[in-house]
């Protein structure tokens, strides 16, 4: 194999699109916190689309990180949860959320110097 190939990328980066993505990450996050959740109960502790839980949703049921249980009450009920493979992902996400909560001083720093740097660069233009 020639170097810097690499045959599995294409993949990897299929899998980390969909696992990296925000709303996968907080559905896990959720999930993992608050065990079966409904699909309101999600909507409404995420702040997301309708449409975008739903796709969302789906991707990770197909990926095998979600399970999706069907009651056929009145009105009907649906929940949602993590699978083994779901919860094997808990701790990579954890990992990257405290991550995130312990760098957001840093990042908002670096985020108004930049900001800064760029509206001065435009007024000098």
């Amino acid at each position: 194999m020639a170097e810097g190939q690499c045959p599995e990328c294409g993949r990897i980066n299929e899998v980390l699109s969909r696992v990296g993505d925000r709303w996968s990450v907080l559905i896990v996050i959720s999930l993992a916190q608050y065990g079966v959740l409904r699909f309101n109960e999600l909507k409404r502790h995420l702040g997301i689309s309708q449409r975008m839980l739903s796709l969302t949703l789906r991707e990770l049921e197909r990926d095998g990180l979600v399970s999706r249980t069907y009651h056929p009450t009145i009105p009907p009920k649906v929940e949602y949860a993590l699978t083994p493979l779901g919860e094997s992902f808990r701790e990579p996400v954890r990992a990257l959320g405290l991550w995130a909560l312990e760098h957001l001083p840093v990042i908002d720093a670096a985020r108004a110097e930049f900001d800064a740097a760029a509206e001065a660069e435009k007024k000098s233009a």
